[in-house]
């Protein structure tokens, strides 16, 4: 038997990281989400929505803004994909609108929508993640249409 692929061993690393990461959301230990960045390159690309948070203190407000109108938002179905520099990970986001959203009062109503997240690394830290997701039928399914037209104006 050969000598170990160091790459496998990052891999490893880089797969255990996105857990970590996806897990801590949910569980709201967002001072541990942040961890999971890079120090100083914590970043979140909101592509269905043309979003996009830089830094701690932007991407804390987009924890605390998304988990405020959905509490109980998780994660079903995950699939990971390790490419180069990237782990890729398709999963159901669910969620309950049981707070304020966009200024609106919580409808009740309930999303399950497919979403594609790509996690960039450099090295074994995260670097930025680029969320793809159908944003209408999110909207839809809570009971919100009214926002459709703000879908890709980056105010959504």
């Amino acid at each position: 038997m050969g000598p170990a692929d160091p790459r496998d061993e990052l891999n490893r690393r880089r797969l255990a990281v996105v857990r970590e990461h996806m897990d801590t959301e949910v569980r709201h230990e967002f001072d541990r989400t942040l961890a999971t960045f890079k120090p100083g390159r914590s970043r979140y690309e909101i592509m269905a929505t043309g979003q996009v948070f830089d830094g701690d203190d932007e991407v804390m407000g987009y924890y605390r803004t998304t988990r405020t109108a959905f509490p109980d938002q998780r994660h079903d179905n995950a699939h990971f994909h390790v490419a180069e520099d990237t782990v890729i990970v398709e999963f159901d986001l669910l969620g309950t609108n049981l707070g304020e959203f966009y200024g609106l009062p919580p409808t009740g109503r309930s999303f399950r929508v497919p979403v594609i997240a790509v996690f960039f690394f450099e090295g074994d830290r995260i670097v930025n993640e680029r969320i793809y997701f159908d944003a209408a039928s999110l909207v839809v399914q809570i009971g919100r249409g009214e926002l459709l037209s703000l879908i890709g104006t980056g105010e959504l």
